[in-house]
């Protein structure tokens, strides 16, 4: 028996980085996932596995989020986990940003969290039944990165917590992870120096980067009925950075 046996799961950015790493784990612990992501190519690999639905998913636009959970509703019935994941990343310093910068970042990581609740949850409200887990990042949590990105995590920050209290009532939970720099093809160019590598792995207490692994087993188990009686909870995988 698996843990998400018989859930229909979406995750979104769910064909790269952690969102693939999550999909992979969800398929080994039953579920059926519907992994959502803007690229093609990517969808087209992981979903060669039978228990995997790609679905192209820009999470800037509310028409595909309507027709994505139309779809799934139609097809499967129900939604029984939202993983919030797609997302991009920036390090632009604030002196160079551009209110385009900012618009697209927000869209993004903001308005993608926030459109995927808007459209699932009244779906989950019907079953009165229901679990959501949004990827935010430890620069939400720390005073660092005075930039878009760290402004958007903020948003899923703030977001994850007004919906955990919202829709506590009709058994849905909501929860919030938080990433330290984790090795994806997101953050590849960090390896391109190995100084400032060097200079992450000494400040985090943990010696080391963080794996796609280490956030995709914390999302699962917020994510499942192991965390029943957890909703609004922020949990950091961050290797101890943010403790400091």
């Amino acid at each position: 028996m698996g843990k998400f046996d018989n859930k229909i799961v979406l995750v979104t950015g769910g064909a790269s980085g952690m969102g693939k790493r999550m999909t992979e784990l969800l398929v080994e612990e039953g579920a059926y996932v519907i992994a959502a992501d803007i690229n093609k190519e990517l969808l087209d690999v992981v979903s060669q596995h039978e228990m995997v639905e790609g679905k192209l998913l820009n999470v800037m636009s509310e028409d595909d989020w309507k027709k994505a959970v139309e779809e799934i509703v139609a097809d499967h019935g129900r939604i029984d986990v939202l993983i919030n994941n797609a997302g991009i990343s920036s390090e632009k310093h604030m002196d160079d940003v551009t209110i385009e910068d900012w618009d697209l970042m927000m869209r993004i990581n903001g308005f993608g969290p926030f459109a995927g609740m808007k459209h699932v949850l009244p779906q989950m409200v019907n079953q009165q039944s229901g679990s959501v887990v949004n990827i935010s990042s430890y620069t939400a949590m720390v005073g660092m990165g005075a930039n878009t990105y760290t402004a958007s995590k903020g948003a899923v920050r703030a977001i994850s917590r007004a919906a955990s209290t919202q829709f506590g009532r009709f058994g849905i939970r909501v929860n919030a992870v938080f990433p330290g720099v984790i090795k994806t093809p997101m953050t590849e160019n960090l390896s391109e120096s190995s100084e400032v590598l060097q200079r992450l792995i000494q400040a985090t207490p943990l010696q080391r980067l963080g794996e796609a692994d280490d956030v995709a087993r914390s999302v699962l188990f917020l994510a499942s009925d192991d965390a029943s009686y957890i909703t609004g909870a922020e949990l950091v995988i961050d290797g101890g950075f943010s403790a400091q």
